[in-house]
């Protein structure tokens, strides 16, 4: 059982920056694949990004050489740099945990947080 806690999201003009947080508990952390989701009203989930327990990363087209996925397996935290954030980009944020290395599908993932609304103003 993982547990996790999305934080950081807000309200913030185009072309800003936010840095989400995703703090987990339960079991061993460090053997876990986290990502990152968004899903925007009327709309289906996304994948956003991965990254394994070895710290390889994986990002979706849209976000690519924007976002920066990272982890801090003392700290039993993901985060996600967002820069350079677009209208497009609103959306409710969610981390996952899977034991499936470079997944995009939402249905490999078995936990997942509550979100955290990012708002994109222009």
């Amino acid at each position: 059982q993982v547990q996790l806690v999305e934080s950081g999201g807000g309200l913030v003009q185009a072309g800003g920056s936010l840095r989400l947080s995703c703090a987990a508990s339960g079991r061993t952390f460090g053997n876990t694949h986290i990502g990152w989701f968004r899903q925007a009203p009327g709309k289906e989930r996304e994948f956003i990004a991965q990254i394994t327990w070895r710290s390889n990363t994986l990002y979706a087209d849209s976000v690519k050489g924007r976002f920066t996925i990272s982890r801090d397996d003392n700290k039993n935290t993901v985060y996600l740099q967002m820069n350079s954030l677009k209208l497009e980009d609103t959306a409710v944020y969610y981390c996952a945990a899977t034991s499936t290395a470079f997944s995009r599908a939402p249905q490999s993932y078995n936990y997942w947080g509550q979100g955290t609304q990012v708002t994109v103003s222009s």
